[in-house]
């Protein structure tokens, strides 16, 4: 085996390891936002992305990359929160062909109640992830990650 090969094998294992620690926390999460508040792991993501954003909306291509989804995936999950009152769509004014995704009241709403869940269980998910030897380098690593303001 070759350096070449060793560089390979250390990117798969280090693929192999993030992926172990995302589903990890996913599961995690998942099982806590469906439980307590009718919410996947990916609405969430939505919900929080919309929140972020000045004046609560986002176009569809932004909010497709924010959730990692696929165009049609995300109308898909649009249709789904707007169907639960929890977001709707509106013209651009700027550009009529255009469409914003905005997040209602009553997303607003269920995003703070959801948010302290998300926020408990991604911390003892982390927490249980350092205690194992293979995923405890990643943990510390997010842990080292700057701030992100705005």
């Amino acid at each position: 085996m070759g350096i070449a090969d060793d560089a390979v094998q250390i990117r798969a294992q280090g693929w192999r390891t993030l992926a172990a620690l995302h589903g990890l926390i996913d599961t995690a999460l998942e099982r806590a936002l469906q439980a307590g508040h009718d919410l996947s792991v990916v609405e969430y993501t939505v919900l929080e992305a919309l929140s972020r954003q000045d004046g609560w909306h986002m176009r569809m291509q932004q909010l497709a990359r924010a959730a990692a989804l696929s165009g049609s995936a995300t109308t898909r999950l649009v249709n789904r929160l707007e169907d639960r009152g929890l977001l709707t769509r509106v013209l651009c004014q700027d550009d009529r062909r255009g469409i914003y995704t905005e997040l209602t009241d009553k997303g607003w709403e269920l995003l703070t109640r959801a948010r302290p869940t998300y926020d408990d269980v991604l911390a003892g998910a982390l927490a249980e992830a350092e205690r194992t030897p293979e995923l405890a380098p990643l943990v510390d690593a997010l842990h080292r990650l700057p701030a992100v303001t705005g």
